[in-house]
């Protein structure tokens, strides 16, 4: 089956079987803006969430805005406790992220996990852009799987099994809205002090937290840190 039009009708039963309980995570990669444009073919007032953390690049913005106009769909944007910001920068600076794993986890679990969490109340099932090809991390991901870090909900990935050629093929395709950080060499969008351009041949998330190992390569929105760690979060 061709890829995008198995997505196509994973997306299809997932709204179908899920709705209105069901949204897309984005983060405004091609990836992300490939789901809408699959999704809102179903369903053109599919929910779309986004998490503000503070600290993403201008260009982010305006692909999410070029979202926004081109679909005319509304995105429910999800911010973390200004309470905690707050508190992480006084007491640790603005940089604490890069001192250790431990500090980097806090600053992604004030900033994007605690804000998913509440994004994902009410929900049944949520569709994300994770693909096999894009870490070490990801490479058992299904199209259709139990989520593990939130208990009782589904979690879709409609391009699980899709590779760079296939999606740059589908952005040029529909001609969809793109993140100018892509001409700039990003080839992952995340916030703009942990991402930089890859090189070429990296692998595709090389350039989140790149003084990292590969392994550690997730923010804690997929992969449970404290379960993974085997410590507790202050």
């Amino acid at each position: 089956m061709k890829a995008s039009t198995k997505a196509d009708e994973v997306v299809r039963r997932a709204l179908e079987e899920f709705s209105p309980r069901i949204a897309i995570a984005s983060s405004f990669s091609m990836e992300d803006v490939v789901l809408i444009d699959l999704a809102v073919r179903h369903e053109p007032a599919v929910r779309v969430f986004a998490l503000d953390t503070g600290r993403l690049n201008e260009e982010t913005y305006a692909c999410a805005e070029a979202v926004r106009r081109r679909y005319g769909i509304a995105i429910e944007w999800f911010f973390p406790l200004r309470e905690a910001v707050e508190r992480l920068e006084r007491e640790k600076g603005l940089l604490s992220f890069r001192e250790s794993l431990a500090a980097r986890h806090e600053c992604c679990h004030i900033r994007k996990v605690e804000p998913l969490a509440r994004a994902l109340v009410g929900l049944k099932a949520w569709i994300t852009g994770m693909r096999r090809e894009q870490s070490a991390t990801r490479a058992s991901v299904k199209n259709i799987e139990e989520d593990l870090v939130h208990p009782g909900l589904t979690k879709i990935n409609p391009l699980a099994d899709w590779d760079t050629n296939e999606l740059q093929a589908y952005v040029k395709q529909h001609n969809l809205p793109v993140n100018k950080l892509y001409a700039r060499g990003y080839t992952s969008i995340g916030c703009a002090p942990c991402t930089r351009a890859a090189a070429p041949g990296e692998p595709l998330r090389a350039g989140r937290w790149w003084w990292e190992s590969p392994e550690h390569k997730e923010c804690g929105l997929h992969i449970d840190h404290k379960q993974e760690c085997g410590t507790s979060r202050s």
